[in-house]
């Protein structure tokens, strides 16, 4: 059964917003959410070459994402507000046997900040990764002057476990980490 779950919005009168996982029908709108956010997304993302911005980018690669849903190596969902991308979060690298973890990646349209949503939508994964996919540990790394992201880490019991030099190359040039950690069976 796929996953979805509806996240209220308490802050304003916004529709709610879905977070449900990724189709193949999803391209388009993917592409024209990264377009919409572009500015918003570059100091926390990879270089992104120009074509990513573009649905025929999306629409090439999007399918490895649904693979990697349907082989449960990976739950890439969407948040979606009236039939909008308005969000992506990502729960990759899932490991099985002794580790039964999984990393969390994440962003939020510019539209849609400092409402909590994502405090919701991390928690509904997080209770999914626990009790549907029986994962026993979530990892979320954020840059060290990424304090919104901290501030939800932190929300949701996810403790701090190190720091990791020069971790990803974000924004062209590898970038410092806070490493964080949450324990779903306690």
């Amino acid at each position: 059964m796929p996953f979805e779950s509806v996240l209220t919005d308490d802050v304003t009168d916004v529709t709610d917003v879905t977070l449900r996982e990724l189709t193949k029908d999803d391209a388009v709108a993917i592409a024209h959410a990264y377009a919409r956010n572009r500015e918003h997304l570059a100091p926390w993302d990879p270089a992104r070459p120009e074509e990513f911005y573009t649905e025929e980018w999306h629409k090439e690669r999007l399918w490895a994402q649904v693979l990697e849903n349907s082989t449960g190596r990976a739950l890439h969902t969407v948040l979606e507000a009236d039939g909008e991308i308005v969000g992506r979060l990502n729960l990759t690298d899932i490991v099985r046997g002794a580790f039964q973890n999984g990393h969390v990646g994440y962003w939020l349209d510019a539209r849609f900040t400092g409402r909590g949503l994502m405090t919701r939508a991390i928690e509904a994964l997080a209770a999914h990764a626990r009790d549907e996919l029986g994962l026993h540990r979530l990892q979320a790394a954020t840059l060290p002057h990424n304090e919104a992201s901290q501030a939800v880490l932190t929300r949701l019991r996810f403790e701090r476990i190190g720091f990791a030099p020069r971790y990803l190359k974000i924004d062209g040039r590898w970038q410092d980490h806070v490493l964080f950690q949450r324990i779903l069976h306690d």
